[in-house]
């Protein structure tokens, strides 16, 4: 098996990721309307270089979250400590809690200062599936590995240690992918308190691919 490679191009041992692009390094890749980026998030690569190893999963669907004026977004409410990084550059990490049970992991992205996010739903793992089951339990397939926003977390080992971490430099990356051949736009997941936004296609979806959430 081929080495798939690592972030500066070098080999990084064995691994499935084989179509692993090139990392996204320029700021003004985030700094767009977060349509636009959720939908090109689909069938990117989202990487997490953690304490207990590399693991690599396949972007298969994405939320978009358009700031002050979608009733949806944590934005909407005005800044607090909580959503605080929103509001900052794009191109960071937003991870939060919910539910008291799991984290849920976002993309900062624009125009400009305007806070903005894409809620990563769900991955195909495709690199360091041992850890990920270990952090998920034996008994799940591994299409559900990543399936969902809290399993997505969990997988990949993100907690709130890396809200407000660079998607650039930081342990937590994204590379280029293959762009699926249809990307389905459908609307939000549980967000119906949200009135007339909550109908909006602003969720993107890789067609028929078995790694996406249920809902």
């Amino acid at each position: 098996m081929s080495a798939a490679p690592s972030r500066d191009g070098a080999p990084a041992g064995a691994s499935e990721s084989l179509e692993l692009g090139a990392p996204i390094t320029d700021r003004a890749w985030f700094d767009r309307p977060s349509p636009a980026v959720a939908r090109d998030l689909v069938g990117m690569w989202l990487v997490h270089d953690g304490a207990g190893g590399r693991v690599v999963g396949r972007i298969v669907e994405t939320e978009a979250y358009q700031g002050p004026e979608d009733l949806a977004a944590h934005s909407a409410r005005g800044r607090t400590e909580r959503n605080a990084v929103m509001f900052g550059p794009a191109g960071h990490a937003y991870v939060y809690f919910v539910y008291g049970l799991h984290h849920c992991l976002n993309v900062v992205c624009g125009p400009g200062a305007k806070p903005e996010a894409v809620l990563l739903r769900a991955a195909a793992i495709t690199e360091g599936q041992a850890l990920a089951r270990q952090r998920r339990g034996t008994a799940v397939p591994p299409v559900r590995l990543a399936a969902g926003p809290g399993n997505l977390t969990a997988a990949f080992g993100v907690d709130r240690a890396i809200n407000g971490s660079d998607l650039i430099s930081g342990p937590l990356w994204l590379a280029t992918g293959s762009v699926p051949a249809i990307v389905i736009a459908r609307p939000r997941v549980g967000v119906d308190y949200a009135g007339t936004w909550a109908r909006r296609r602003l969720r993107f979806l890789a067609a028929d691919d078995p790694h996406v959430s249920r809902r």
